[in-house]
């Protein structure tokens, strides 16, 4: 399950599971287009970078009730 999480999460940033050779890179324009698919990117990297912090702050509290 941490693993699905984890590839979703690098899918959804972009980052690839391999190092580039000087013959993949290809050139980028100075000034990227927004799009519609970028912001859906940034609302849900927003969203799982929310739900982490949820989750931590809830087990923080949760361990804290239990050790009362």
């Amino acid at each position: 399950m941490a693993s699905l999480a984890l590839d979703l999460v690098l899918w959804l940033t972009g980052v690839r599971g391999h190092i580039p050779r000087f013959d993949e890179f290809r050139p980028v324009p100075a000034a990227p287009a927004i799009g519609v698919s970028s912001i859906v990117r940034v609302l849900a990297i927003t969203a799982a970078v929310f739900a982490a912090l949820s989750l931590a702050v809830w087990g923080m509290v949760w361990i804290a009730i239990q050790l009362l």
